[in-house]
């Protein structure tokens, strides 16, 4: 059977997982109008085709932070992804390592910095977020610099947890939450089996090896809303721009005045970014964002852009509308969860077809060619 990239592999998805794991990738926040703006505003944008041109010499191959990607793709920071597959980030991060792109570990990934590292030739990126906790946050980036970890991608749209009702209903939180993981987890025995019995340890990796001891999935939200620092601000980066030696990136501009002070941080890329809805719902979807910052501050650091984003031709419109790359989110997440790390390499197999189609039938032969006179439309 062949799935799309699109919605095969999330309709797969939905039947093999327990619904508070569905729903807690698939959700955003508050009534989810951003969430799904984010898809729909950039399903919208006309692509501008071109014919006749000879593309046989198409290349998909791009530089980010003196990497080589085979595509202008990486795979995006997911909390929790360990719990979609068994010891899933590693699964994950293996599918990306054979495409040739770089993979993204989340804070609050299940498997460790130490697990993870060891499982790919490529080194990896890591994201943290601001916490309240200044030693944790040292202690992470001094083991991902040990683990030989290139670029830090740091999330600074989360200084409080944004209202996922999604996951009330679902049963990731609020009252009698465990018992209702349980009950939904024993009707589905496949998922219980591989993830839920053979995918242990089922804790917060990174943060279990700070404390000390585990951290599981009962303490998520409570770590989170207890961790998370409303009185962040730019002076709190600037230590870790002075500790972090390698590409630090800013994850969560929507703003171009955001951009600007990026740059004036020193900040050596941003992602546009709304957190695929899942923060402040009413804010603009990336697509829309993101022209504006691109013209605020392109040449000054390296943009990419999330949220949205769940084929190869959303690939190509991101890169037309000004960003550099993209990170892919809840599409790996949907396909990790139904194929595991085959899923994740089909889907990227998938992405880069569709990128090689749009790329040919706009005259784009090289990523650098991708730029808005490949749409129409734009206004």
């Amino acid at each position: 059977m062949i799935i799309s990239a699109s919605t095969d592999y999330r309709a797969a998805a939905q039947r093999r997982l327990p619904p508070f794991l569905f729903h807690y990738i698939d959700g955003g926040a508050y009534a989810e109008h951003t969430l799904k703006h984010n898809v729909s505003d950039l399903s919208d944008i006309a692509l501008r085709q071109r014919i006749l041109r000879n593309m046989s010499d198409l290349s998909l191959e791009t530089e980010l932070f003196g990497e080589k990607l085979a595509m202008p793709v990486a795979l995006a920071p997911v909390g929790l992804t360990g719990m979609y597959a068994r010891r899933g980030e590693v699964q994950a991060a293996r599918a990306a390592d054979s495409r040739g792109i770089p993979f993204t570990l989340s804070t609050v990934s299940v498997c460790p910095i130490e697990e993870v590292a060891p499982a790919i030739k490529r080194p990896m990126w890591f994201q943290l977020y601001v916490l309240r906790d200044r030693g944790f946050m040292r202690n992470a980036l001094e083991r991902a610099q040990a683990a030989g970890v290139t670029t830090l991608v740091f999330t600074v749209d989360m200084p409080v947890p944004g209202a996922r009702y999604r996951d009330a209903h679902s049963g990731m939180s609020g009252p009698n939450a465990g018992m209702r993981r349980i009950g939904q987890a024993m009707t589905h025995p496949r998922w219980a089996w591989d993830v839920g019995l053979r995918g242990r340890p089922h804790d917060l990796g990174n943060i279990s090896a700070y404390r000390g001891s585990p951290t599981g999935l009962e303490d998520y939200i409570g770590w989170l809303g207890s961790n998370f620092d409303p009185s962040i601000s730019w002076k709190d980066l600037e230590w870790i721009r002075e500790f972090w030696k390698g590409p630090m990136v800013i994850k969560g501009i929507l703003d171009p005045d955001d951009a600007r002070d990026a740059v004036r941080f020193g900040a050596d890329g941003i992602v546009v970014s709304n957190h695929g809805g899942r923060q402040l719902d009413g804010v603009l979807s990336t697509a829309r964002a993101l022209p504006a910052i691109a013209d605020a501050v392109q040449g000054d650091l390296k943009i990419l852009a999330d949220s949205g984003i769940r084929n190869g031709l959303d690939v190509v419109r991101m890169l037309a509308l000004g960003a550099d790359s993209v990170l892919l989110g809840r599409a790996f997440v949907y396909a990790l969860a139904a194929q595991g790390e085959a899923g994740v390499a089909n889907l990227l197999d998938l992405i880069a077809k569709e990128m090689r189609v749009a790329m040919t039938l706009t005259g784009a032969r090289r990523i650098a060619d991708i730029s808005r006179d490949s749409l129409v439309n734009l206004a």
